[in-house]
């Protein structure tokens, strides 16, 4: 399988294991509200049905992508928001079958990109892989919420790499969206896997700024699903002290993240 291909089948299977959780849902229990304020179970499948639905338009029709784009703009603090309550407001079969048949072109048109090719995006433009990752780190995030709303606990999987990956990549991406200067020099990353057999590592073994701990909880923390008080990460050096309080690898402004938790 190529790269593309690899990161494809964990968007399938993460999608694939939200649908199961909420599958069989009552109509009544998909508005049950998640951490996400305002965001019901329905706004966080309507958001990932969205974003899947654009992302096949970014891939499939350059134009529309533009047009898109352009209204997106006129409001674009609220677009998210606005798109996750119309989607929310339609019927839970109609939502959950849409979304399925989205995510199915999605996945088909991702792996029959050319290798080379950028795909416009409402940041700069990705590579069908960067893509594909991201709608990984995406429908990994909102089925958290969704799992939390419902009270369950899902088991974390190796594909939380392609997560953790992104939150590497986006270290000044976070300090930009904060306004504050970014380090010159490379941090590196410690994090042992949801199995505890691998340690995944990232940047040179001798940087003087070390994040470490376990990659789950990295996860939450760069989706800013749980506050660092409440992970099992620890810390070298005063910059990656600061980035664990800054840590955000999805797009737009800054995020306000989440209470700690009352239980510690």
């Amino acid at each position: 399988m190529s790269a593309v291909a690899d990161v494809v089948a964990d968007l399938t299977a993460e999608s694939d294991a939200l649908d199961d959780l909420v599958a069989d849902l009552a109509p009544e229990q998909w508005a049950t509200p998640t951490p996400a304020e305002g965001w019901t179970i329905a706004h966080q499948i309507g958001h990932l049905l969205w974003t899947d639905r654009v992302s096949h338009v970014a891939i499939t029709d350059a134009e529309g992508f533009t047009t898109l784009f352009g209204e997106a703009m006129k409001d674009p603090l609220g677009f998210v928001d606005k798109a996750a309550d119309e989607e929310a407001a339609r019927p839970p079969a109609d939502l959950l079958a849409d979304w399925r048949q989205t995510r199915a072109k999605l996945a088909g048109a991702l792996c029959a990109v050319p290798e080379g090719t950028k795909l416009p995006w409402f940041g700069p433009p990705m590579s069908a892989a960067s893509m594909a990752t991201a709608r990984v780190m995406e429908t990994w995030a909102h089925g958290l919420d969704i799992a939390d709303a419902l009270g369950v606990t899902v088991e974390p999987t190796d594909r939380i790499r392609n997560v953790a990956h992104i939150g590497v990549r986006t270290r000044d991406f976070a300090y930009v969206v904060n306004n504050k200067p970014v380090p010159v020099e490379p941090f590196r990353y410690e994090l042992k896997s949801p199995s505890g057999d691998d340690e995944w590592t990232w940047g040179p073994e001798d940087a003087s700024n070390v994040v470490r701990g376990s990659a789950y909880d990295f996860c939450e923390l760069v989706t800013q699903r749980r506050h660092p008080a409440d992970l099992d990460i620890t810390t070298v050096g005063d910059d990656a002290a600061e980035w664990v309080t800054i840590a955000q690898c999805f797009a737009g402004p800054p995020g306000g993240g989440r209470e700690p938790s009352t239980n510690k």
